[in-house]
């Protein structure tokens, strides 16, 4: 077996041009193949970020049927005891309250519907990018109950600046009657989001309770966990501890099933990749031995002659296919390595697109995982094995007098 191996790699360094191109050809298939599953991980992780650090969170307490009603008298039970739960919980690096409700913002130029959300300055900065995302002005600094922090696509709207005053109008939780405050613009942030930077607005979690008139109680608490992937774990014993007494934990997954999906789908853009690698090494492989083949007729004729069983020819030949999967595969990881590498130092930038209903906020870098610099190479030497079994099986059972005769 080991004479065998010799006389393959001899054969296919041959003809070096003509091996070179095949395993470039196939090492470039393989190259974007590693490539492809490194941005798709990169890809997930700067949206999942994206989504949970602008201001939703890796996961969320509400009472239960909040979500679907957006009823104002829905207020989380037991908020207190439950941020205290929290405050104390491992896998909680921090967390913060929230109201929510819809409401009307009017200026003496125009009017608009947005979502008014009352926060916690200090834990809101823990959990969302809203203080790194401010254009103009700052994000509630010091302690006025007036300050409003508004976006920028709302503030074009509604004709205003820093400083201008706004009324905000909302439904009081229980009985639905309106409320009024009137607030001094304070912030103007930008997040290229048209949802948050045109349809939100921040004022300070007492004043918006007051107006809401629900006391201390809550309408949402964000967390943000010690590590990203908790907040993926469906069997996170997490859940199910919160989700009681009438409340309910999610996670980003539930909050955006449809970033969800798409990952979900993933798998069929590595499956289309691997598709398309295997026509390349099928022809490539294909192609360079029975190249090698008809060139070398005589060789095989003579080597049957001599006495070489069929058997003997046929191991030379998946040899020789086995070769050239080896040269391609680490021709592939080289290319990918360097690819990689230049991404790495470089990222992609994506900032500002959107993409399942968030928008990246940071550049994109492609992910390495040894598995990919393992199983990609081993199936390809795998499958360069298979396809070489058909001309390998040519020249086993090739006539010694037709392959001398074609020789001559």
């Amino acid at each position: 077996m080991g004479f065998t191996i010799k006389l393959a790699w001899r054969n296919v360094l041959r003809n070096k041009r003509r091996t070179v191109i095949a395993g470039i050809a196939i090492g470039i298939g393989l190259a974007f193949l590693i490539f492809y599953d490194g941005l798709i991980i990169g890809m997930e992780d700067v949206a999942i970020r994206s989504a949970t650090a602008s201001f939703m969170g890796e996961a969320q307490i509400h009472r239960r049927g909040f979500r679907q009603t957006q009823d104002g008298a829905l207020t989380v039970r037991g908020s207190a005891a439950v941020m205290e739960r929290l405050r104390a919980d491992p896998l909680v690096a921090a967390h913060c309250p929230r109201t929510l409700s819809l409401g009307m913002i009017t200026s003496p130029a125009n009017v608009n519907s947005i979502l008014l959300v009352g926060v916690d300055p200090e834990r809101e900065r823990r959990i969302s990018r809203i203080d790194d995302a401010i254009a103009q002005g700052g994000f509630f600094r010091g302690d006025n109950p007036r300050d409003m922090v508004v976006g920028s696509e709302l503030a074009e709207i509604l004709e205003v600046g820093l400083g201008d005053r706004l009324v905000a109008t909302v439904a009081t939780a229980g009985n639905g009657d309106l409320a009024q405050e009137m607030f001094r613009v304070s912030g103007i942030y930008h997040f290229s989001i048209k949802e948050m930077d045109q349809g939100m607005a921040f004022v300070r979690l007492p004043v918006a309770q007051r107006m809401l008139g629900i006391g201390e109680r809550v309408h949402e608490i964000a967390i943000r966990f010690t590590q990203l992937k908790l907040a993926s774990q469906r069997d996170l014993p997490f859940w199910e501890a919160y989700s009681a007494n009438g409340n309910e934990a999610v996670s980003w997954a539930d909050l955006l099933p449809q970033l969800k999906t798409i990952f979900d789908m993933t798998g069929t853009g590595r499956a289309v990749m691997a598709f398309l690698l295997i026509i390349v090494v099928i022809f490539g492989i294909i192609n360079t031995l029975f190249m090698s083949l008809y060139e070398r007729l005589f060789e095989f004729g003579v080597l049957r002659a001599v006495g070489t069983r069929p058997w003997g020819v046929f191991k030379l030949m998946l040899a020789e296919s086995g070769s050239l999967g080896i040269i391609s595969a680490a021709i592939g990881v080289l290319l990918s390595l360097i690819l990689i590498a230049i991404l790495s130092k470089t990222g992609i930038d994506y900032r500002g697109i959107e993409f399942a209903g968030t928008t990246f906020q940071d550049l994109l870098y492609p992910v390495v995982k040894a598995y990919q610099f393992i199983v990609y190479p081993a199936g390809l030497f795998v499958f360069t094995l298979l396809v070489g079994v058909y001309p390998a099986a040519v020249a086993a059972r090739m006539s010694i007098t037709d392959a001398i005769r074609r020789s001559l």
